[in-house]
C-alpha cells in the first residue's frame, strides 16, 4: 500500500470516527466524551456575538475565588466558556440575573455585559476558562466601581 493511499484511509478512518460526534466510546469504557456546554447562546440566555476579526488567540485561565470573596465588576470582549473545578460560584449580572454553579457545572460567560462572581462557599472556587480572543487585544475588562450592583 502506497503513502498516499494509507493517508487517504486514514482520513477517512478519521471522518467515520468525527462524524459519531460525541456518542462515541471505547468498549472497554477507557474512552468517554461529555458534552459540558454546547450553545449559541451565555447564560443570561442571549446570542452569542460574532468573532471579532483578526488572528484568533486562544487563551486557557485557572482563577480561583477564595472562599467568602468575590471578584471585581468587569466585563469580557471576546467569547468565553468555563468549567468550575471544585468549590460554587454564583455568577451575578447587573439588573439581579444570577447563576449558581456548583463543581463540575460548565457555564459560557457574558460578553460585553458587567458581571461578577461571587463564592458564597467554604472552600475556594476553582474554574477553568477558555476565551476565544483576537491576538493583541485584552479579554477582560475592570470597571473601576467599588460597588457591585445588584438592582437595576
Amino acid at each position: 500500500m502506497n503513502r498516499f493511499t494509507k493517508y487517504l484511509l486514514l482520513s477517512l478512518g478519521l471522518v467515520v470516527i468525527g462524524s459519531l460526534g460525541v456518542a462515541w466510546a471505547h468498549e472497554d469504557g477507557v474512552l468517554k466524551v461529555t458534552v459540558l456546554a454546547k450553545s449559541t447562546k451565555s447564560w443570561d440566555d442571549k446570542l452569542l456575538p460574532a468573532y471579532p476579526a483578526g488572528q484568533p488567540e486562544i487563551t486557557i485561565l485557572r482563577i480561583v475565588i477564595p472562599a467568602g470573596e468575590k471578584t471585581p465588576l468587569h466585563t469580557h470582549s471576546v467569547i468565553n466558556a468555563g468549567v468550575l473545578l471544585r468549590g460554587e460560584l454564583v455568577v451575578h449580572m447587573e439588573g439581579g440575573l444570577s447563576k449558581t454553579l456548583k463543581a463540575g457545572d460548565a457555564l459560557i460567560e457574558l460578553v460585553n455585559k458587567p458581571h461578577w462572581g461571587q463564592n458564597d462557599g467554604k472552600v475556594d472556587a476553582e474554574i477553568i476558562v477558555f476565551y476565544a480572543g483576537v491576538e493583541g487585544k485584552q479579554i477582560t475588562h475592570t470597571i473601576d466601581d467599588h460597588e457591585h450592583p445588584t438592582k437595576p
